[in-house]
């Protein structure tokens, strides 16, 4: 149920014999349910169970969510976020990697709610359009997650770069990533991922997230930060393939000069060419990478990709 755009916790589940839980927010009823499954963490999962009823509930809030809308959720783990995704939205897509964890969602932690779809897969092999456009709603597609630091990247990646019909990606990541999604052109954080995820979205971190609200504790503290997607791409680039390869060649050796990056990065480019695309966009020969925003790099590809036909 929702109250004033948040959730109510206390909602959520009411002790019965028919249930284990109530919140799983609240840290002692996530403890009974691994007790209760006698579950063990699965590092190679990236498993760190979320148990702050508080930041569950900015999550969601910063998702903006709808009754409308369809979310899916990457990696649910005991059901924890996923209760408050339901509480939400009209439909929820849960995809798992852990097939042993299924059935505690299927059959207790999840089993009362008629708007939740479990499936058991890997998001990096799933159809991502497919799996939206089989389930027509009438809001909008959001992708919601906590996700595992060791593959947080490759996940948001592919989503961006398949073009999915998502509205939005509201992700829990490790606080640099997050930082380094956001960052401004000449910081240290700034780099090819910066570049890649403001292409297709607009980043926002809507929460700090500190290390003691998850359970097992992880070394690092967390961030949530949402990634809009842009209805259109901010910059007119004629090749983004070309573009993403100047920008990786750029930051691949960060303390070369954009010149030497180009010309040394396996492109193909002549140093003359690249001196004469520098010219025409206006460019430093001295100039380093980590300097230039999406439209220097557009404008370059652009140079670059006419001097090739």
């Amino acid at each position: 149920m929702i109250r004033g755009g948040l959730i109510n916790p206390l909602h959520l589940y009411e002790n019965t014999e028919r249930h284990i839980m109530a919140n799983l927010g609240i840290p002692q009823n996530t403890i009974a349910v691994l007790q209760k499954y006698n579950i063990s963490f699965q590092k190679k999962f990236g498993q760190n169970f979320l148990i702050d009823t508080h930041v569950l509930e900015k999550i969601v809030a910063a998702a903006d969510i709808t009754k409308d809308d369809l979310v899916i959720e990457i990696g649910p783990g005991i059901g924890t976020l996923t209760q408050y995704l339901c509480e939400a939205a009209g439909k929820v897509v849960a995809v798992e990697i852990d097939r042993n964890l299924i059935p505690i969602l299927e059959n207790d932690t999840l089993k009362d709610y008629d708007n939740v779809e479990i499936i058991n897969a890997d998001i990096l092999k799933l159809d991502i359009e497919k799996l939206i456009k089989d389930r027509p709603v009438r809001g909008k597609a959001r992708i919601v997650a906590n996700l595992p630091y060791y593959i947080t990247t490759p996940i948001v990646m592919q989503v961006l770069e398949s073009r999915a019909p998502v509205d939005s990606l509201t992700v829990m990541v490790q606080k640099e990533v997050a930082e380094r999604m956001q960052a401004a052109p000449g910081t240290e954080d700034y780099g090819a991922v910066t570049l890649a995820v403001n292409y297709y979205t607009s980043p926002r971190i809507a929460a700090y997230v500190p290390m003691n609200c998850f359970m097992p504790r992880p070394n690092v503290d967390s961030a949530v930060i949402v990634l809009k997607m842009h209805e259109a791409p901010p910059v007119d680039v004629k090749d983004e393939k070309l573009m993403f390869s100047l920008i990786r060649a750029s930051f691949n050796k960060r303390r070369k000069t954009l010149l030497n990056g180009i010309t040394t990065g396996g492109l193909g480019f002549t140093k003359e060419e690249v001196l004469k695309a520098f010219e025409t966009c206006g460019l430093d020969p001295a100039i380093r990478g980590e300097k230039l925003g999406l439209p220097e790099f557009a404008a370059l590809a652009n140079a670059l990709g006419e001097r090739t036909v």
